[in-house]
């Protein structure tokens, strides 16, 4: 438990840090990050035509109200936890690389609902927005992060009873 928790650490370290290097940034989250508020446009332009999205902001061309997706609400962050956890953890790879990918699309279809129910929010009652989005998605991100990690342990393969070495002193 130890060696997971201390790699589970490093990981997370060394993806923090990568990512908030400026050709990370650059390259991957902030095109990322103007996609997801392309997609949340998009989807919101379904039922209503009076969405736009513009990099990273996402605004109501009726009453000029908007939401910028700013680190923290792009799902990157929750999803290097759950990485850092996945790899950490000592499993097949290949198992590992399925989580990671459906991990990855699960966050990222929660952080959707997010975006647009903050931006319908938003519109609504800043009180109730502000709430929203510092405490209550913070903590349903969070909680997403560990369901995926605990129903991806479920599906990993047993240890074989009768097979473990005992070591006799």
């Amino acid at each position: 438990m130890l060696r997971f928790f201390l790699v589970f650490l490093l990981i997370q370290g060394v993806l923090f840090t990568a990512e908030m290097m400026q050709p990370v940034q650059r390259l991957a989250v902030i095109p990322f990050t103007e996609g997801i508020a392309a997609l949340s446009a998009w989807l919101v332009m379904l039922f209503d035509a009076n969405v736009v999205s513009e990099g990273i902001i996402i605004r109501d061309v009726t009453s000029g109200f908007a939401v910028a997706i700013q680190a923290g609400c792009n799902g990157v962050e929750a999803t290097i936890v759950m990485v850092a956890a996945m790899l950490a953890f000592p499993s097949p790879w290949r198992l590992k690389l399925w989580g990671i990918l459906l991990g990855f699309l699960s966050i990222q279809a929660l952080n959707l609902v997010r975006i647009i129910s903050l931006f319908y929010i938003g519109q609504w009652n800043m009180l109730i927005f502000d709430w929203a989005h510092l405490y209550l998605w913070q903590a349903l991100i969070m909680l997403d992060v560990l369901l995926i990690f605990l129903i991806w342990l479920r599906f990993l393969p047993r240890p074989v009873q009768g097979l473990e070495t005992s070591h006799a002193v």
